[in-house]
């Protein structure tokens, strides 16, 4: 029998129904998809069973969506550990990075059984000091506790808020194209969590110039999930009311210190998780069997990104 945490009636329904959970059938398709992980010679990857599901799940239980995303999990931070592999848990930068609080997840979901909301403080840490790309392997680790323990997020997904705040050109030369089609490619093929939206606000008209210049590399359905807002919030209060929102913008969901402090103990509690990935789990692409992944294709020609499609 499976060793996953039973997910709440509400909850349970939405993966019935939106993500063909079949829950006769879980222990079944977690101990196919561990098989086949076991059989492919260049993979090292995480066969326990909460973590499986999460794959499952995110993948609407296509099997061989699911065994697509672990492969390119595991070997897209194999190939990019700056991006994708925490190292050196003990590093004190890590702890600073912690701090920062750049990205958390509110603690009540979006009318509380909804996609998780992660709301990205984008210009809160000081580009001459703190690197994005470090940042971003930070919040990737965050991504892989998310995994493991929040039911939510992997059942209804997730939507993100990103304040501009104080965001600025040196912000925007950290984030360059190189950089983000890895993020991009690596969220959309690799990560088995589902996106439901994105929600800019406080946007600098350098931002909007950005997104701009994105906004033709990006599939339909992604573009039609992203609205960019001003200092008005009103419009976005008809999607995310005020109340789901941090104390520090006037809601009832947490405060922003709380939230940090309570994600560095969490991120703590891994320390051990993290090592272990480190060193145990990836790719080794000379052991591949068949083909070899054709990075060229997958991350675009000539420095464009390659549209993707969101489930």
């Amino acid at each position: 029998m499976s060793k996953i945490r039973p997910l709440p009636p509400v909850l349970q329904k939405i993966a019935i129904g939106e993500l063909n959970e079949d829950p006769s059938r879980i222990d079944a398709d977690i101990e196919t998809l561990r098989t086949w992980i076991q059989q492919q010679p260049h993979l090292r990857a995480r066969t326990d069973d909460q973590f499986l599901v999460a794959f499952l799940r995110g993948c609407k239980y296509s099997l061989e969506k699911a065994k697509s995303k672990i492969d390119k999990f595991y070997t897209l931070r194999s190939k990019y550990p700056e991006l994708f592999t925490l190292k050196g848990m003990d590093d004190e930068k890590i702890k600073e990075y912690l701090k920062l609080g750049v990205a958390v997840a509110l603690p009540t979901p979006l009318n509380e059984t909804g996609p998780r909301l992660m709301l990205m403080r984008s210009g809160s840490y000081n580009p001459s000091e703190y690197d994005f790309v470090e940042i971003m392997r930070v919040y990737q680790a965050a991504c892989e506790i998310s995994l493991m323990e929040d039911d939510n997020l992997i059942v209804s997904g997730y939507t993100h808020i990103m304040d501009l705040t104080d965001w600025s050109k040196e912000h925007f030369f950290q984030m360059n194209f190189n950089v983000m089609k890895k993020l991009t490619v690596f969220s959309e093929e690799a990560v088995p969590i589902r996106p439901k939206g994105f929600i800019a606000i406080n946007s600098p008209s350098i931002f909007e110039g950005f997104y701009n210049l994105v906004k033709p590399m990006m599939s339909e359905k992604q573009v039609k999930r992203s609205v960019i807002y001003g200092t008005n919030y009103e419009k976005m209060f008809e999607t995310i009311p005020l109340k789901y929102l941090p104390k520090e913008y006037g809601g009832e969901n947490g405060s922003i210190p709380e939230l940090i402090a309570d994600f560095e103990r969490k991120f703590m509690e891994y320390r051990d998780y993290f090592r272990e990935s480190e060193t145990k789990y990836g790719s080794d692409e000379s052991l591949r069997p068949g083909k070899p992944i054709d990075f060229e294709n997958l991350f675009g020609m000539e420095g464009s990104f390659r549209k993707l499609n969101v489930d």
